[in-house]
Formats: C-alpha cells, structure tokens, sequence
C-alpha cells in the first residue's frame, strides 16, 4: 500500500507520545509565557542577565518569552508527528481491510 512507513503498533505508540508531547509542551509554554517563577531554574539564563545596571526583569521575562515560543514550536511538531502517526493507523486500517 503506498505511504505505509510503519505497522500498526509503532504508529500508535507514535500518536500516544506525540499526544503527551503536545499536551506537555503546550502547558509549558503558556507557563513560561506567564513568566512562572517555578520555572526560572530551567531558563538558560547568563551572567549579563543580572546586571545592575539594565533592567533585569526585562532581560529575564524576554528569555522566559523566548522559550516559551520555543515550547509552542516544539508541540507543534508534536502535533504534526501525531497527524502522520494518524495517518498511518489509517493507512494500516485500509490495508487489514482490503486483505480480509
């Protein structure tokens, strides 16, 4: 059958991860959009970060900005492996139906 990458387990487990991976990355992202102070210890912050000088909390809530997007991208390539994984429990469904 064409477009059949992988078997009908594999494409499952493919769409449970990617579910878990969208669900996961998305509330991260809208956390860190939120500039949650829980997780400050995972932003890759610098030593400039904390100058004295400039304004911190600006410099800081813009890296917690940046990861957050980044976060969102990554659910969004979750939710594109899910939509393939879909696709080819479909694909496998088709092909189990055409052989009985």
């Amino acid at each position: 059958m064409r477009g059949l990458v992988c078997g009908p387990k594999l494409a499952a487990c493919g769409l449970v991860l990617s579910l878990w991976g969208v669900v996961m990355l998305s509330l991260l992202g809208i956390f860190f959009h939120i500039h949650s102070a829980v997780l400050i210890e995972d932003l890759p912050l610098i030593e400039d970060d904390f100058d004295p000088n400039a304004n911190p909390p600006e410099k800081i809530y813009q890296v917690y900005n940046t990861v957050g997007t980044n976060c969102l991208i990554a659910a969004v390539v979750y939710l594109l492996c899910g939509a393939f994984s879909c696709c080819q429990i479909r694909l496998n469904r088709q092909k189990e139906y055409l052989v009985h």
